[in-house]
């Protein structure tokens, strides 16, 4: 798959399988191409050669609520509108289950009030978007998307902007998702140690093209992480979960 915006080429040639109930974290250099990829995965970008498919489908020949039923999508940046309260945004993640002859119905309300009891925001319902902390609103976010009911997330840079315990709260969260309830979650991170800790599939990205995919522990490691972003470093296992942590060197010169 080739994706790009306009005349200029940013992901060219790109294969990616994403193993049903995975969490998989997509790493790469700033510009690398990671969000263009997640992008193209969500249908927000035509891919001007090959193709996206979901389930033996091209998402090109979905209907736009079917395919909004089986894949959600937190972008990134996503702009908070005006005013809106916690459970006014989290209801339009039920926006792809109505329709002309099926307007909001006690199906809609039990949705909304799992996706708010899941990510720990049910007692903010009726607060404004704009009273909470990073790390609430993000969990707001992601309760939108869980609202869907859809077995596939789709999530660009959850953590940006977050401070760490913050950043930490989000990715238990999509653990918690993955594990617990086999949601498969694609997620694109810049924290090499974190996805290393809480994914269980990589896809490592340079300059456009994929690098290499696999476990942490097989995509991670010392020659690869100086290749790729260039940085002298020892990679160890975690004390506490054994996975693979970078460690960068300082300098030679130093």
């Amino acid at each position: 798959m080739t994706l790009g915006y306009d005349a200029r080429t940013v992901c060219r040639d790109v294969r990616v399988a994403i193993p049903r109930g995975s969490f998989t974290v997509i790493l790469g250099p700033n510009a690398c191409g990671k969000s263009t990829l997640l992008r193209g995965m969500a249908r927000l970008l035509r891919p001007t050669a090959g193709r996206v498919v979901l389930d033996g489908r091209a998402i090109l020949e979905m209907p736009s609520k079917e395919l909004a039923r089986r894949l959600g999508l937190l972008p990134q940046g996503a702009v908070v509108p005006e005013a809106i309260t916690v459970g006014g945004l989290v209801a339009r993640g039920r926006f792809p289950h109505q329709s002309l002859l099926r307007q909001w119905s006690s199906a809609d309300e039990i949705a909304v009030a799992g996706a708010l009891q899941r990510t720990g925001m049910l007692e903010h319902v009726h607060r404004r978007l704009d009273e909470l902390s990073g790390g609430q609103r993000q969990r707001v976010w992601i309760a939108m998307v869980l609202a869907q009911q859809t077995e596939l997330l789709l999530l660009d840079e959850p953590t940006t902007y977050l401070d760490v315990s913050h950043q930490v709260e989000v990715l238990e969260l999509c653990r918690t998702l993955n594990r617990r309830e086999d949601k498969t979650i694609v997620a694109v991170l810049h924290d090499l140690n974190q996805a290393a800790r809480y994914a269980d599939h990589l896809v490592l990205m340079k300059d456009g093209a994929v690098v290499c995919t696999g476990s942490p522990t097989d995509v991670i490691t010392r020659d690869r992480v100086t290749e790729v972003f260039g940085l002298a470093c020892e990679v160890f296992p975690d004390p506490l979960t054994g996975s693979p942590m970078v460690v960068p060197l300082p300098p030679r010169d130093q």
